[in-house]
């Protein structure tokens, strides 16, 4: 199966209040040592694999750079770190090749390199069209930015463009949220993300409402039954316009959705490069005979000045046995509007069903927060909100796959 290649790009032109990734504001003196040690990486890959004992498939069919901000780099880095992975993959000719874009960081000189290494989808980091919105989390670019931006990707020949939205940033109303709605709907791209705010102690903004304070603008945050309106209103007016849910967070016309990120959510596998970059392969096996652990799981560290020190890249690491892959198709699989075929799942993992996940299930569909037909499993709407719930019932105390890597589409 091909592998989707994830690169993390940590830098970034400023670092926005709600972020709680490993990314921020770097010295630019970073930026080529940075490019260097992915490069070394990327090449040392076959050895990471054999170390770990894990299948190493040469060909690719997605790449996605994302961070932090991709487009912080120089030209002649990006296409570095392109030509590394061609240098050392089979990328195929149909092949999804995604980069995370910040708006007003689409220089002439950046886009060219763009185009000339084959990137054929954007995603940019908007998350609201309404300029007093977006600066009060500290993002940099107005609404004519991301316009213009939009309209020179196509100029380019890249139509196959994401718009981030997030509900629940401060100064956001109703009026405010259907207006953003509205603008992103008159672009024609044909994926949009929206996620609700999350607020946490890894974030500035989110230690800030966690405190009852006010800087930062955190008392002027929507409330969680105003934000949960704003999801839901979202998912109304874009099911209405004709571009779908197919995620959680992911809405999409007919043949838009994100190949990328479906490998994560199908558990097919993946490799991450750079900063925080989370991997899974499929345990090397030279017979039918299944084994435990099926695969492995392991991540580059998530500071800079660590990552750089090693002369090698150092891992941490997770064996997934026959219960982990089980527990992630779960809570991976019910992500999707499509949900999970419990049949299905018990082939590919090859463990029967335990009486406890049927129990759970029974239970959230008794409390509206699951459907059920036949062996199909999927959220309702309101299990879409309460999502993080749904999964804690068929989670143990097993790590996730980093949200870093699924934060925008």
């Amino acid at each position: 199966m091909p592998l989707g290649i994830y690169i993390a790009v940590p830098f970034c032109r400023s670092k926005c209040s709600f972020c709680n990734f490993a990314a921020g504001v770097f010295s630019r003196d970073l930026l080529q040592s940075f490019v260097d040690r992915v490069c070394d990486h990327i090449a040392r890959t076959e050895e990471t694999a054999a170390s770990l004992g894990v299948a190493f498939e040469h060909e690719v069919d997605t790449i996605y750079l994302g961070g932090g901000t991709p487009t912080t780099l120089e030209p002649e880095q990006l296409s570095g770190l392109f030509s590394c992975v061609r240098n050392h993959f089979r990328v195929t000719d149909a092949a999804e090749i995604t980069v995370e874009c910040a708006p007003g960081t689409l220089s002439p000189e950046i886009l060219e390199t763009l185009v000339r290494n084959r990137v054929n989808r954007v995603s940019l980091g908007v998350q609201s069209f309404v300029d007093c919105e977006a600066r009060a989390v500290g993002r940099l670019h107005d609404r004519e930015t991301v316009l213009a931006d939009i309209e020179r990707l196509r100029g380019a020949g890249i139509h196959n463009i994401n718009v981030d939205l997030i509900a629940g940033l401060p100064h956001q109303t109703v009026g405010s949220w259907s207006e953003s709605l509205s603008i992103a709907l008159n672009t024609a791209v044909p994926h949009i993300s929206v996620y609700m705010l999350e607020v946490d102690g890894d974030s500035r903004l989110g230690r800030e409402v966690i405190a009852g304070g006010t800087r930062y603008h955190a008392h002027h945050v929507p409330d969680d039954d105003l934000t949960a309106d704003f999801y839901s209103t979202a998912c109304e007016q874009l099911s209405k316009a004709g571009i779908a849910q197919y995620e959680i967070s992911n809405f999409a016309r007919p043949g838009f959705e994100s190949k990328h990120n479906l490998k994560y959510w199908t558990r097919q596998p993946y490799l991450g490069f750079g900063l925080d970059a989370h991997s899974m392969l499929p345990v090397s096996r030279s017979s039918s005979h299944y084994v435990d652990p099926i695969a492995w799981r392991f991540s580059t560290s998530d500071d800079l000045p660590d990552f750089l020190k090693h002369e090698r890249i150092q891992f941490e690491s997770m064996a997934v046995g026959l219960r982990d892959a089980l527990e992630e198709e779960f809570f991976l699989g019910l992500r999707l509007n499509r949900g999970i075929d419990l049949v299905q799942i018990s082939e590919k993992v090859r463990l029967e069903i335990p009486s406890e996940f049927l129990e759970a299930v029974a239970g959230l569909r008794r409390e509206g927060l699951l459907h059920t037909e036949a062996n199909n499993v999927r959220l309702t709407p309101r299990g879409r909100l309460l999502s993080n719930e749904v999964f804690a019932r068929f989670i143990g105390c097993h790590p996730q796959i980093p949200a870093h890597q699924l934060a925008s589409c």
